[in-house]
C-alpha cells in the first residue's frame, strides 16, 4: 500500500518537475512572438518596455502560471503594443495575436519530432535520452494547450483581439465587462468546463503533428 502510495507521489513529483520546465520556454515563446512580430511592424513599443527578451521573469504571470501547472492551460502578461505603428491596424493586431499561438504550435511539432528521432534511433531508452524524451514530450502538450487556450475569445487572450477586428460590437460588449473576464477565465478552468473541448483539440492537433513526424521520418 505505502509503496503504491510512494509510487503515485513520485510520479506526480515528476509530471510537476517536467510540466514546470516546460511552462517557462512555452510562456517566453508565446510572448516573445507577439512582441517581435510587433517590432517587425514597425512598433518599438515591447522593445522599450524591456519585453522584447527571452528572460521568462519579464513575462510571468502568478496565476497564469499556476493555472498553466495545475490545469495545463494558462497567460502570461500581455505584450503592450501599439498598433498605431501599424501600416495597417487591422491586419497588424490580428498577425500580432496569432503569432503568439503560432510560436508555440511550431514550437510543439519541434518537440515531437525530437521526441520522433529519439524514437528512431532508440535513444530514449538510455538516461539522458529518456529525460529529453520526457521534456519532449510535455513541452509538445504544454506549447499546444497554451497556443489553443489563448484562441479562446475571452479577454485577455489573443483570440479576443482577433474577434475585435473582425467585429465591431465586441469592442464594447468586452469593455462593458472588463473586471470580469479574468474571474471567468479562472471559474471557467477551475471548474473543468474547458478541459473536454480543449482535451479533444489538443488531442487531434498533436495527433496531426505526429503523423506528419512520421512521414517526415519514415
Amino acid at each position: 500500500m505505502f509503496q503504491g502510495m510512494f509510487l503515485n507521489l513520485q510520479s506526480q513529483l515528476q509530471s510537476l518537475l517536467f510540466t514546470a520546465m516546460g511552462v517557462l520556454p512555452a510562456i517566453v515563446i508565446h510572448e516573445y512572438a507577439h512582441g517581435w512580430i510587433s517590432y517587425k511592424l514597425g512598433d518599438p513599443t515591447a522593445k522599450q518596455a524591456g519585453r522584447l527578451t527571452l528572460n521568462p521573469l519579464k513575462h510571468l504571470d502568478p496565476v497564469g502560471v499556476l493555472c498553466m501547472l495545475f490545469f495545463r492551460v494558462g497567460w502570461a502578461k500581455p505584450v503592450p503594443i501599439n498598433p498605431w505603428y501599424y501600416k495597417n491596424k487591422k491586419k497588424g493586431i490580428i498577425a500580432v495575436s496569432l503569432a503568439g499561438p503560432l510560436a508555440n504550435f511550431i514550437f510543439a511539432f519541434v518537440m515531437l519530432f525530437v521526441e520522433g528521432i529519439l524514437m528512431k534511433y532508440g535513444l530514449y531508452g538510455f538516461t539522458i535520452g529518456w529525460f529529453v524524451y520526457q521534456l519532449c514530450y510535455y513541452s509538445a502538450i504544454i506549447n499546444v494547450g497554451l497556443g489553443l487556450f489563448n484562441l479562446i475569445p475571452i479577454p485577455p487572450l489573443d483570440g479576443s483581439k482577433v474577434v475585435e477586428e473582425l467585429w465591431e460590437k465586441a469592442v464594447e460588449f468586452y469593455y462593458r465587462y472588463q473586471p470580469y473576464w479574468r474571474w471567468i477565465l479562472i471559474l471557467l478552468i477551475v471548474t473543468g468546463v474547458l478541459s473536454k473541448p480543449l482535451g479533444l483539440l489538443n488531442k487531434a492537433l498533436l495527433n496531426g503533428m505526429w503523423q506528419l513526424v512520421g512521414l517526415i521520418l519514415y
